[in-house]
C-alpha cells in the first residue's frame, strides 16, 4: 500500500514549484554509512576491501542505486560466491544501524551515528516560505530516512517515498506519485517539478518521468557527493559531474543549500549562474 503522503505547503495553496529531494548524500553525508556498509559488506564475504573509486563506478553505471544490490554486484564481480540476499542484508544491516532497524534509533551502534547533515531545518522553512512544496524520494530503508528527516532536521510528517514504498530508481514511479501528490494533476498547467540528486540513477529517473509526462515541466538537478568536496578532489568531482551532464542533468550545483539560488522557475525560467563550480548543459534555456 502507497504511504500517506503529508503536504508541505497547507492544502489550499497551491505550490509556485515542486522540490524534490533524494535523501542520502543530498541531505546526509553517508560517506562514512552507506557507502562504508557497503564495503565491510563485500569485505565480510570476500576477505576484500573495495576502494571508494569502486563504489563511486558502480554508482555512475546508473542501476545500482539499491545499496544491498551494490553489494551484491561488486561481489559478483569479485568472483565471490553469492551469499542469499536475505543474509546480505543482516550483515549490511548490522554495519549500518548496529541494532533492529525497527527498534528504538537510541539503541542503535552503527555507522548511521556518522552522517553530517548537508542542511538543517530553516532550509525548509526558507523553501515553505516562499511557496515551494517539497519533499523526498529516497532509496534509503524506512528507518534511516525517518531518523534523519524527523529526529535529526526537526521535520513533522514530512512527504516521503521511501524503499519499498515504490520501486527502485531510476523507476520515476515514486517520483511521479510524490509529485502529484504535491502539484495535483501533472500537466502544462502544474507547478514546475524538480528533482535533486547526487547519482545517474537519480537522473535518470527525471528522464524517465519526461517520457511519461511529456507535458509536464521536470527539471533534473544535481550535486556530486560530499566526498569529491574534499581537498585534493577536484578532478575526481569535475568528472563526476561531467557524468551527471551526461546522463541529462539540466544543472550541477555546488551544494545542497544552494539549491534556491538555481530555482529553474526563477530567474526568467533559466537556472542561475550564481558560482564557477556549478554546470549546466548549454541547451536548458531551450529547453
Amino acid at each position: 500500500m502507497a504511504p500517506a503522503l503529508k503536504p508541505s505547503q497547507p492544502a489550499s495553496a497551491a505550490p509556485s514549484a515542486v522540490l524534490l529531494f533524494d535523501i542520502d548524500g543530498v541531505i546526509r553525508d553517508v560517506g562514512g554509512s552507506y557507502r562504508r556498509a557497503i564495503a565491510e559488506t563485500v569485505q565480510h564475504y570476500s576477505g576484500a576491501h573495495p576502494d571508494p573509486g569502486a563504489i563511486d563506478a558502480l554508482k555512475a553505471e546508473g542501476c545500482w542505486n539499491n545499496d544491498w544490490e551494490a553489494s551484491l554486484e561488486l561481489l559478483r564481480r569479485r568472483g565471490t560466491a553469492l551469499p542469499a540476499l536475505e543474509a546480505l542484508v543482516e550483515v549490511f544491516n548490522g554495519f549500518y544501524f548496529g541494532g533492529d532497524p525497527w527498534g528504538d534509533p537510541a539503541a542503535w551502534q552503527g555507522f548511521i551515528g556518522q552522517e553530517p547533515l548537508l542542511v538543517e531545518r530553516p532550509f525548509f522553512d526558507g523553501l515553505t516560505g516562499a511557496g515551494v512544496a517539497w519533499g523526498f524520494v529516497s532509496g534509503a530503508e524506512p528507518p534511516s530516512a525517518r531518523y534523519v528527516l524527523e529526529q535529526r532536521l526537526g521535520l513533522t510528517a514530512p512527504p516521503l517515498i521511501a524503499m519499498g514504498d515504490a520501486p527502485d530508481k531510476p523507476d520515476p514511479t515514486g517520483l511521479l506519485r510524490l509529485a502529484q501528490a504535491l502539484a495535483g494533476p501533472l500537466g502544462p498547467q502544474a507547478p514546475p517539478v524538480a528533482y535533486l540528486g547526487d547519482t545517474v540513477a537519480d537522473v535518470l529517473t527525471v528522464q524517465r518521468a519526461r517520457q511519461q509526462h511529456p507535458d509536464q515541466r521536470f527539471w533534473s538537478l544535481a550535486v556530486a557527493p560530499p566526498h569529491f568536496h574534499l581537498p585534493g578532489r577536484e578532478r575526481e568531482r569535475a568528472h563526476y559531474e561531467a557524468q551527471l551532464l551526461a546522463a541529462g542533468a539540466d544543472a550541477v550545483i555546488p551544494a545542497t543549500a544552494q539549491v534556491s539560488d538555481h530555482l529553474p522557475w526563477m530567474e526568467s525560467g533559466q537556472i542561475a549562474q550564481a558560482s564557477k563550480p556549478t554546470s549546466s548543459r548549454p541547451t536548458m534555456a531551450d529547453s
